[in-house]
C-alpha cells in the first residue's frame, strides 16, 4: 500500500509517529491547505514522506493507489467520493460520513469499481475486542449494557464563550454523537448487529448535541451508551449477562485490559493488546486487506460501517439534529 494522506492534523500526527511499524506501508504524500503547507512540509521532512502537495487532484493524479481521508468530517464523503472516482481506494477516518444516504453512495461506488473502502475505527481491530467476541457466550443470556466514554473537550469552553468550533458546529458535523459516542456505536454493535430499537437523548446546546445517551433495544436486552463532550467521567464499559459480567475502565477506542466475573466470584484478568499505540493494528490489517486484495473482508467490514452510519443517521433524525442541508433530504 503507497498511502496519500489528506489531512494535516492531530490524528495525522499520531499516525505519523507510528506509521514506520506498519510493515510494508510507504507514505507517498500528504495534502495540506495552502494556509498548512509549512506544517505539512515539516511532516513531510520528519518522516520521510515524498510529496506534499496543496491541490487535491494533483495529490489523486500521483502514484498513491490509497488515499487516508483525515479531514473534519463534513468533507469525508466529498473527498472519499473523488478518490473512488479517481480509482483510488480509500480509508475514511470516523466517522464514516455525515448520514447514512452519503455512505451507501460510497459504498455503491466502491462495489462497482472493485475498490477498498473502510472506515478507521480503531476499536474493531484491537485483540481485546475480538477476545471480548470469543467470550460473550461465557457471559450466558445478556440482559444489560452500559458503555460511558465522556471526555471534557477544550474547545467546549470556546463554545461557551461563543466561539463556535467545527468540533461543536452542525455545519461541519460536529457534536458528541459523531465525535465520541460513534465509538460505542462501532462497540455494541459489531457484538451485537442490528439492534430492534433506536433512541437518542442528547444534551442540544445552539442546535448541536454536546452530550447524549443513545439507547439500543434488543431482544431481550437493553444497552446505553453515552458519549460527552461537555463532562467527564471514568470510562465504563459493562456487559452482564445471567452467568457473569464483563467490564473495561478504558474508552471503546483503546480497548484496554478486560475483567471478567462469573457469578460464583471467580475473576479473569487479560490484555492481548500488546502494540504500543492503538492504530498501528487497524492499519497493520488495511495493509494486508489491500495488498492481499482482500475484498471480502472489507466489504463485510464496510456493511459494518453501513449499519452504524444508518443508526447515528435515524438517532439525530429522531433527535431533531440535522446538519448543513440535511433536513430536506433525510
Amino acid at each position: 500500500m503507497k498511502l496519500g494522506i489528506a489531512g494535516t492534523g492531530m490524528i495525522v500526527k499520531d499516525f505519523l509517529s507510528v506509521s514506520d511499524q506498519i510493515k510494508g506501508l510507504l507514505i507517498g504524500a500528504i495534502l495540506s491547505t495552502p494556509k498548512s503547507e509549512a506544517s505539512a512540509r515539516e511532516l513531510a521532512a520528519q518522516y520521510g514522506i515524498e510529496k506534499v502537495y496543496t491541490q487535491y487532484d494533483q495529490l489523486l493524479i500521483s502514484d498513491v493507489d490509497t488515499i487516508y481521508v483525515a479531514l473534519p468530517n463534513h468533507l469525508h464523503f466529498p473527498f472519499a467520493k473523488e478518490a473512488l472516482e479517481a480509482g483510488k481506494h480509500v480509508i475514511v477516518e470516523k466517522p464514516f460520513t455525515t448520514n447514512v444516504s452519503e455512505a451507501l453512495i460510497l459504498s455503491d461506488l466502491a462495489r462497482e469499481k472493485g475498490l477498498f473502502l473502510i472506515e478507521a475505527v480503531t476499536t474493531l481491530y484491537l485483540p481485546n475486542y475480538k477476545k471480548i467476541k470469543e467470550m460473550l457466550p461465557e457471559l450466558g443470556d445478556i440482559k444489560i449494557v452500559q458503555c460511558n466514554f465522556s471526555q471534557y473537550s477544550s474547545r467546549y469552553d470556546s463554545f461557551k464563550q461563543g466561539m463556535v468550533l467545527p468540533a461543536f458546529d452542525p455545519c461541519y458535523s460536529g457534536g458528541a454523537l459523531m465525535d465520541i459516542n460513534i465509538y460505542n456505536l462501532h462497540y455494541v454493535t459489531g457484538l451485537f448487529g442490528e439492534p430492534k430499537g433506536v433512541e437518542y437523548y442528547p444534551n442540544i446546546e445552539r442546535g448541536i448535541d454536546t452530550s447524549g445517551i443513545l439507547i439500543l433495544s434488543y431482544s431481550g436486552f437493553q444497552c446505553t451508551l453515552t458519549g460527552a463532550k461537555d463532562c467527564s467521567s471514568p470510562a465504563v464499559y459493562r456487559i452482564q449477562g445471567d452467568r457473569g459480567y464483563l467490564f473495561q475502565e478504558t474508552t471503546a477506542n483503546v480497548c484496554g485490559e478486560i475483567n471478567v466475573v462469573s457469578n460464583d466470584g471467580t475473576r479473569v484478568v487479560m490484555n492481548e493488546n500488546h502494540r504500543n499505540h492503538r492504530m498501528i493494528d487497524e492499519f497493520t490489517e488495511f495493509q494486508e486487506m489491500i495488498d492481499n486484495h482482500r475484498l471480502l473482508k472489507c466489504y463485510d467490514l464496510l456493511d459494518h460501517t453501513l449499519l452504524v452510519s444508518k443508526i447515528q443517521t435515524e438517532a439525530r433524525k429522531k433527535a431533531g439534529i440535522y446538519f448543513y442541508g440535511e433536513k430536506e433530504n433525510l
